[in-house]
């Protein structure tokens, strides 16, 4: 029964047999960009220089006008 070096082994084959051996290199160089790239974005991302405001308070909302209409009784006028 394989063990973990065998796997590991027969990983290593199957790649260079389904990518060639002259793509492998340039893979590897890929990745270690976008890997140095993510790091670099992760650190931008944590560096708090006090640049960023905060967002501004929302300002309170004044209460509804009261407004008093009064239905005019029988026999009066309504007024203005």
């Amino acid at each position: 029964m394989p063990g973990g070096p065998e796997w590991i082994v027969v990983a290593i084959v199957a790649v260079v047999v389904l990518f060639g051996a002259k793509k492998i290199p340039e893979m590897a160089r890929s990745l270690g960009r976008a890997q140095g790239e993510f790091k670099k974005g992760l650190k931008e991302g944590n560096v708090d220089d006090g640049t960023t405001t905060p967002p501004p308070a929302a300002a309170p909302t004044p209460p509804p006008a009261q407004t008093s209409m009064e239905q005019p009784r029988e026999g009066e006028q309504p007024t203005a």
